[in-house]
């Protein structure tokens, strides 16, 4: 019996009242889990506990192997959230977290302060009173350094950011794949800016686009099979920013 926390990454409808759910667990990391009977008005495990970067308690029948498909026994939400759910620029920015995870973290990494650090991640977003429109870039930059490919470098002066190695540099490398310095000047703050802080760093609206799509084209060099993101529509169509 696998007693854990989790993180709800994606939760996709089984048979007639059964779910399948990717959540990443204290204890063992990303694990693929079975519950059935979920979608039923009686449910012990209700459907709303599996929805994205929903934080549980869970017990479940547990078998350490690849693609196995674990069976839940209960499970109970672990944190209340109390605006993420009702606010739809926080919920925006949590499934945006969920699908970046989902396409990023890989089965069986048992990891836990990366799952210490996207608890951090949700109690910010879910408790600020400071603007928001930042989380998203900070997180992926501070992800990064957990998948192992963080952006490297200090400035002296402007710089270029190299998406290719990963640097930052004080002339533009050899090839198209950098980002120039209006661009790299931000990232490097929003890098070396602790989470409660990232909003105090002044972005308009389209240079946080061109950001993020530098960040994604990023993502994609450096993580395997990393592909197309669909909540950055989603984020855009719901920040007045």
């Amino acid at each position: 019996m696998l007693h854990t926390r989790g993180i709800i990454f994606r939760s996709i409808k089984y048979g007639e009242t059964s779910v399948i759910a990717d959540i990443f667990t204290e204890d063992k990391g990303l694990r693929s889990f079975i519950g059935g009977s979920v979608r039923t008005a009686k449910s012990r495990m209700p459907f709303s506990l599996f929805q994205p970067m929903m934080v549980v308690d869970l017990v479940a029948y547990f078998r350490d192997a690849d693609g196995h498909l674990n069976r839940l026994k209960e499970m109970r939400a672990s944190e209340i959230f109390q605006k993420i759910p009702f606010d739809i620029k926080r919920g925006a920015i949590a499934l945006f977290m969920a699908e970046i995870c989902q396409k990023s973290i890989h089965a069986g990494e048992e990891n836990p302060e990366l799952f210490d650090f996207l608890l951090d991640q949700l109690h910010w977003l879910d408790s600020t009173p400071h603007p928001i429109a930042n989380q998203h870039l900070h997180f992926l930059l501070h992800l990064s350094g957990f998948l192992g490919f963080q952006p490297q470098g200090e400035a002296n002066g402007p710089v270029f950011f190299d998406l290719q190695e990963g640097v930052f540099l004080a002339e533009a490398p050899p090839h198209t794949l950098y980002l120039q310095p209006e661009q790299a000047m931000p990232l490097l703050d929003l890098l070396n800016s602790p989470l409660a802080q990232c909003h105090e760093i002044s972005l308009s609206r389209s240079e946080r686009k061109a950001l993020l799509r530098g960040l994604l084209q990023f993502y994609q060099l450096h993580v395997p099979g990393f592909t197309e993101i669909n909540t950055p529509a989603v984020l855009e169509m719901v920040m007045d920013h």
